[in-house]
């Protein structure tokens, strides 16, 4: 047993990593240049659909710097393409994402040739003059119009279906033929940009001699792009390291390899030179994979009393012109989790993901979360308008109960733990203390809350080693990889607690394949799969010194203990060891053992996050204006690492849940240009909209599923403020007498709009 007098986890420590990039010492990727290297540029389809007639790259091959220009048929034959990632059940027609676009294109922002140069300036003029002739064909925008089939977007296929799913519980139809009430209604949710403040980028150097790959990514983590660049092109895995500088933000939008990558490399390997490509703003509204583009027709069948007796849903997910590795992940969790923290014993969801004339999609912070919450939180509160139940009564009569946990819902979803109607008392507690106040002349006030419950822990396992130097330090190393998180300060609270050292004795290493393997960050799942191994990692190393330090003691290990960081023999304070004595003392042996433990955490499944949220809005009757006065949020993500870091990733997550719901849309036209392609016209929230009073409380229900108990936090916020936004802004419309549903983002245009439907 090991005691401490004071304990670092759940102390709201300041980031230690701060310091280095406030200084302006932290390394991204464009920070970083390799002796030799070429700059790579990509020409992209200025078509949302059309065969390609000629491609004419005679002009910029001849231009000062440009090393070579490449199109698809340069590559081909050298490569498979990557495989979408699918859970059990799914149907796919795999229309892979081709690395350049050969007979045709299908989305604007396609590549469909890359200048190789001495400079990027060099790159991008050559650029400008590869000649593409384009014969136009009708493009597929909406996805009602890629569902009806009239025109097919890829040969060979009956339907521009590529993904479908289906649950039903066997006593569906007998359960929603005897419900008293159904309740339906249509939401939308539109496309939306990551935006990350850095662009994705890397640097990518093939070794002829050595047979080996050097890759710098800018990454969620180093190991998906490795797996995706050897099973691609057939290269060993240990025959490429990856490494991750600092990341400035991705939001789910930098897992895996990209076309960009992958051509980098092939590039590296055909020139033998390095190869650097760094995606300007423009490319990365119009390459770079993006999020939601999903409507659902949801049913709730409840009683005369109000209990929810089933679910029944039909999603329809807009996937873009190809499915990339990780497109069908958002769709399908989406379509899962739609019977979010209630007793829903019964339910029919079905899900078709369809081909459009767009950039395909991928996880989106969040990543099907905030979808399945938006969906379940607007049908519940319409069923409370419905049935004349007060919304906080109508949830709290359909909560889950803590006795019902480990709970298998109706869609196959086990929650391991929960304690959900404190957090929602709360929520409405905090979000009720200050409404009320005058909104102003010419505007009306309202609030809204929603229920959120989301999976962590994707994977189900991640590595972790942990080493005592005899200097007197730690090294650690994790499977994950933060780019903006926290992990270095939350992980060293963990180890210093473990190994009952000094935080400043702590270095937590990250960021490169050869640290061993892992899975990487996304998924809120650092905290609770990440830290558990670095705990199992400890663990072995204590264990491991035990018996060093019991043959020094002659005693037996079971009557050692640890306390205050040092071990001795129960009921006897001398002598003691503490564990950088050990490692000196092993390390000083005949064998110089080190005193190390590489290890990996495993859960049997995900574990579930869960929080409430309410918000307070103003809605500007002249204007249609909805101003945002406050968020609360009461998450509970068990055990709690750093209320400090924890508070930061809901405030926020909030505020990309906020800007969802007000400002976010990806828009296109009829011809499939995009029409909101650059911040002038894409609104991301500045500090003026974010603004608003953020009051934020933690719960803690821990997972069974490890000793630390922690679940994850990194997506609640934007799970549970799009709906909890969503509600206010329908209950003040529905104050006013707007009876009808309104899906965001709620601009004024739309909110004017629905006034006018009003007879005031």
């Amino acid at each position: 047993m090991d005691t401490m007098a004071d304990r670092w986890v759940g102390k709201p420590l300041e980031r230690y990593e701060d310091n280095q990039l406030i200084q302006g010492e932290g390394k991204y990727l464009d920070d970083i240049n390799l002796e030799g290297q070429l700059y790579l540029r990509v020409v992209r389809s200025t078509s949302a659909r059309a065969t390609i007639r000629s491609i004419d790259v005679s002009l910029a091959s001849t231009m000062s710097g440009v090393v070579a220009v490449y199109t698809a048929k340069d590559f081909a034959g050298t490569y498979i393409p990557p495989r979408p990632m699918a859970a059990p059940g799914i149907n796919l027609r795999e229309v892979m994402m081709p690395l350049m676009a050969e007979n045709a294109v299908n989305f604007v922002g396609e590549p469909v040739a890359i200048v190789i140069a001495e400079s990027r300036a060099q790159a991008e003029d050559a650029a400008e003059l590869v000649d593409i002739d384009y014969e136009p064909l009708t493009p597929v925008i909406s996805t009602s119009a890629s569902l009806e089939g009239k025109e097919l977007l890829h040969e060979g296929t009956e339907s521009n279906v590529l993904m479908s799913w289906e649950k039903k519980t066997d006593d569906f139809d007998s359960v929603i033929a005897a419900a008293d009430r159904i309740v339906e209604s249509h939401f939308e949710l539109p496309r939306l940009v990551a935006a990350p403040m850095e662009p994705r980028g890397c640097i990518i150097s093939y070794d002829k001699d050595a047979d080996t790959v050097l890759m710098w990514v800018s990454s969620q983590d180093p190991h998906r792009p490795r797996a995706q660049l050897s099973q691609m092109f057939g290269i060993p895995p240990e025959k490429i390291r990856t490494l991750v500088p600092e990341v400035g933000g991705a939001f789910g939008s930098k897992g895996g390899s990209p076309q960009e990558y992958l051509l980098a490399y092939a590039s590296s390997r055909k020139l033998g030179r390095p190869v650097k490509w760094v995606e300007d703003r423009s490319e990365n509204f119009t390459s770079s994979y993006q999020g939601r583009g999903i409507s659902a027709n949801v049913r709730l069948a409840l009683d005369g009393d109000g209990k929810f007796l089933a679910i029944e849903a039909s999603l329809l997910a807009d996937l873009g012109a190809y499915l990339f590795p990780s497109t069908p992940i958002a769709p399908f969790t989406a379509s899962s989790l739609l019977t979010g923290a209630y007793r829903i014993p019964s339910a029919k969801v079905t899900l078709t993901g369809v081909a459009t004339n767009k950039v395909p999609t991928g996880p989106y912070r969040g990543a099907g979360r905030p979808e399945a919450c938006y969906f379940i939180e607007r049908i519940v509160e319409m069923a409370a308008r419905e049935m004349g139940i007060d919304p906080l009564e109508l949830r709290m009569k359909n909560l889950l109960l803590p006795e019902e946990f480990p709970y298998l819902t109706a869609l196959g979803h086990t929650y391991d733990s929960g304690d959900y109607a404190p957090a929602l008392l709360r929520a409405k507690e905090l979000i009720e203390s200050k409404s009320g106040e005058k909104a102003g002349d010419g505007a009306v006030s309202a609030t809204g809350i929603a229920m959120s419950v989301e999976p962590a822990g994707s994977g189900f396992w991640e590595s972790g080693s942990v080493e005592i130097l005899s200097n007197g330090t730690v090294v650690a190393t994790s499977g994950t990889s933060a780019h903006g998180q926290g992990h270095k300060t939350s992980f060293a609270q963990i180890l210093a607690d473990e190994l009952g050292v000094e935080i400043e004795s702590i270095l937590i290493k990250q960021g490169d394949s050869d640290y061993g393997p892992g899975i990487g960050t996304f998924g809120s799942r650092s905290m609770l799969l990440g830290g558990e191994a670095l705990v199992i990692a400890c663990n072995e190393v204590k264990a491991r010194a035990a018996e060093w330090a019991a043959s020094r003691f002659e005693a037996a290990v079971e009557d050692l203990v640890w306390e205050n960081g040092r071990v001795h023999v129960q009921g006897s304070p001398v002598p003691s060891m503490t564990i950088f004595e050990i490692a000196q003392d092993m390390e000083k042996s005949e064998d110089h053992l080190k005193l190390e433990s590489k290890t990996r955490s495993n859960i049997p499944g995900a574990s579930f996050p869960f929080g409430a949220y309410g918000a307070e809005v103003d809605i500007d009757l002249d204007t249609g204006l909805v101003s945002l006065r406050r968020i609360v949020a009461v998450d509970d993500a068990g055990t709690i690492i750093n209320p400090l870091l924890a508070e930061g990733q809901i405030i926020g997550g909030a505020m990309q849940g906020v800007a969802s719901a007000l400002f976010e849309e990806m828009v296109y036209d009829e011809d499939g240009m995009p029409v909101s392609a650059s911040f002038m016209d894409y609104l991301v929230p500045s500090a003026t909209e974010a603004s608003y009073e953020s009051e934020t409380e933690f719960r803690s229900t821990p997972t069974p599923y490890t000793k630390l108990g922690a679940k994850g936090v990194g997506e609640s916020g934007t799970v549970g403020a799009l709906a909890a936004v969503a509600n206010a802004v329908n209950a003040g419309l529905g104050r006013l007498g707007y009876l009808g549903h309104l899906d965001p983002p709620y601009s004024p245009l739309k909110i004017w709009n629905a006034l006018k439907k009003i007879s005031r």
